[in-house]
């Protein structure tokens, strides 16, 4: 079986096990996920979505949050990871939306990293889950990372690497819903110490029963 055949049932098993997969991050427009996807890392996604409502009654738009400073932003996040660092994140982000695309989140990979505090992960997430465009990438984060490895497809953490990777024997029709569903997995049942008795993709996994956890 090639290394594509073995995806593509991997893909498959794991659509039947989480048919109702979806971003765990809460946002209603381009710009809320945009802002969220930025809050989230190193901080889970249940965390972020407890600061979101507060954060965006005070700045729903990149205008708004364009004449904030940092400061003004922190105590709405302070909860969260990292939170300074964050705050400078998004009051760069949210000027450089609102000098150079008037406040409106672009929709290209080339638009999206452009913006202060934006790279190709967020960009990623941003273009498949808001404006549902299904070429951009692969998102790659420390769930995709660990199983991507477990799974045989890499053995490097980078997560460019992986990337490149994945979307020559990811099914490109499922790229956007790929990150999710491996996301949903990893949680469940393939977390550092996995649940390999429990695993639908036991028959499809190299690692299934001989695995050491991986800290990542």
């Amino acid at each position: 079986m090639s290394a594509s055949q073995r995806m593509e049932k991997i893909v498959n098993e794991l659509i039947k096990e989480y048919p109702d997969t979806k971003p765990s991050l809460d946002f209603n427009n381009p710009f809320e996920l945009l802002v969220a996807t930025i809050l989230s890392a190193q901080t889970t996604d249940k965390a972020v979505n407890l600061v979101l409502p507060a954060l965006f009654a005070k700045y729903p738009d990149a205008i708004s949050m364009s004449e904030a400073t940092a400061d003004e932003i922190k105590p709405y996040i302070k909860t969260l990871g990292l939170y300074n660092n964050k705050a400078k994140s998004l009051e760069r982000m949210a000027k450089s939306l609102t000098e150079n695309f008037n406040g409106e989140v672009p929709s290209t990979m080339k638009e999206l990293i452009s913006l202060a505090g934006v790279g190709r992960k967020t960009a990623n997430v941003v273009m498949g889950n808001a404006f549902g465009i299904p070429d951009s990438g692969i998102t790659v984060d420390t769930h995709v990372t660990r199983l991507a490895i477990r799974w045989g497809f890499v053995n490097t953490k980078n997560a460019i690497k992986i990337e490149r990777e994945l979307m020559k024997i990811v099914p490109k029709d499922h790229w956007v819903k790929f990150t999710t569903l491996v996301i949903d997995h990893g949680r469940a049942i393939c977390k550092r110490k996995p649940l390999c008795d429990r695993c639908v993709l036991k028959e499809l996994c190299p690692s299934s029963d001989n695995i050491i956890a991986i800290s990542n």
